[in-house]
């Protein structure tokens, strides 16, 4: 089993809907950042302690777990503390890809939890709202995401030529938080694991085993931080929010 660094920071009273863990996928390289993005200051906050501020905020959310590098695990427990997570913290040593990671975290999170809610840690703008509004829709149909319609026309390309162009009437871009049923979930995950399949969301996790999976509205505002442009617009967003521009 992977080391857990630290255990439950608060432990709260039992709530009145069913436990919710929320699992925050942390454990990537940033390649393309060149620098730990999850660590880098967002209008003067960490990038994940914003992601932590909001799952903190979301009403239908327990406890959080967080899968992370090994070298980040001091400095993520220490924004835990610096920014006043008040829900029980977990943070747990990742896995080498995303899907083991959030393998292991969900292995992690109290046994009793009803519905697992997955998150990348770099999408610091999802608010509280939403969050709720996705775990709500996961306990109507077991398993839940949001998503925004397409803008762009997609096109289908192999070697370098179009093959189709699909309607985009029928294309979302899948976001997270993406709620599911836990022991569906862990089931799925370790299938996947299982099977050496290369699913780029946990929603296809679930989808390989001919489930169902629901889709909530998301927020365009919702982008997950990938370049240093990502962090330039997620900027302007928290300034427009803040009434600032």
């Amino acid at each position: 089993m992977l080391k857990i660094f630290s255990k439950l920071f608060h432990r709260g009273e039992k709530p009145s809907h069913p436990y919710c863990s929320a699992i925050v996928a942390a454990a990537g390289t940033s390649s393309r950042m060149g620098e730990n993005k999850l660590l880098m200051p967002l209008d003067g906050i960490p990038v994940l302690a914003r992601t932590l501020q909001n799952l903190d905020g979301a009403e239908l959310i327990d406890e959080i777990v967080v899968a992370a590098r090994e070298e980040d695990l001091l400095a993520i427990g220490d924004l835990c503390k610096i920014y006043g997570i008040s829900k029980p913290v977990k943070i747990v040593r990742g896995g080498g890809t995303r899907l083991e990671s959030v393998l292991a975290a969900s292995l992690e999170c109290r046994t009793d939890a009803a519905y697992l809610a997955v998150h990348d840690g770099a999408r610091p703008l999802a608010s509280p709202e939403l969050m709720d509004s996705v775990v709500a829709l996961a306990h109507r149909t077991n398993a839940a995401a949001p998503a925004v319609p397409v803008k762009d026309t997609v096109k289908i390309v192999r070697d370098g030529r179009v093959e189709s162009t699909p309607d985009r009437e029928t294309l979302r871009a899948v976001q997270t938080p993406q709620v599911f049923d836990g022991p569906l979930l862990r089931a799925a995950l370790q299938a996947a694991v299982e099977a050496g399949a290369e699913v780029t969301d946990d929603c296809a996790a679930v989808e390989r085993l001919g489930k169902e999976v629901y889709l909530a509205d998301g927020s365009y505002e919702n982008i997950k931080i990938t370049t240093p442009e990502d962090l330039a617009l997620a900027e302007a967003i928290l300034q427009r929010r803040e009434g600032q521009v």
